[in-house]
């Protein structure tokens, strides 16, 4: 969240390696999360700062390298919160939907020096960045949680892993994708389909 420390991230990175191909923004947390009425104004104030101010300086700091360069890969890691009603999870709903907005006019303000922007939205994930923060803001046991978000996964009725993210970020970074710019890609086992 530091506009000192994203600069310095590019820096060393064009130093030790002389260029930058891809920026991979992987952020984000709930904890302190809570519905409008019991949100705490500090928590959401750290909810906003992690999950898209640090993205944004990072993306700042990054673009005038790849620029230059004319050609770079961004992929930003969002949520299919940002588009489905999650509940207790106000500011993460809000900050993710701020990475969908700011990863489309990236695309389109830096599709001309080559640069593509896309944003990954996870759907319901067993990592423990799900579950965790959940199991403390719910009277819930682990392995109940669990059940009951993989009974909402259409595909399987079983949650995504980390690996299925990695999978569409290493397609997005690649050249395999170099026609894709600006798109909002659910990996959710068609979760947002069922939604609508």
């Amino acid at each position: 969240t530091s506009e000192t420390n994203c600069q310095n991230i590019a820096q060393t990175c064009v130093e030790r390696y002389g260029r930058i191909d891809i920026l991979h923004n992987n952020v984000g947390t709930l904890q302190g999360d809570a519905g409008t009425v019991d949100l705490l104004e500090e928590n959401w104030q750290r909810l906003m700062d992690i999950n898209i101010k640090g993205l944004f300086l990072t993306c700042k700091h990054v673009l005038p390298i790849m620029r230059n360069q004319k050609s770079g890969a961004i992929i930003n890691i969002s949520s299919t919160a940002s588009v489905c009603y999650r509940p207790i999870t106000l500011a993460y709903k809000i900050g993710k939907a701020g990475i969908n907005a700011l990863t489309q006019n990236l695309a389109l303000e830096n599709a001309p020096y080559g640069i593509r922007v896309n944003a990954i939205l996870p759907g319901l994930m067993d990592t423990p960045m799900a579950i965790e923060p959940r199991l403390e803001m719910q009277d819930i046991d682990r392995e109940t949680l669990r059940q009951e978000r993989s009974n909402q996964v259409p595909l399987g009725q079983q949650m995504g892993t980390a690996w299925d993210v990695a999978a569409a970020a290493t397609f997005l970074a690649s050249d395999d994708a170099k026609y894709i710019t600006g798109v909002l890609l659910p990996v959710d086992g068609g979760l947002c389909a069922r939604i609508g």
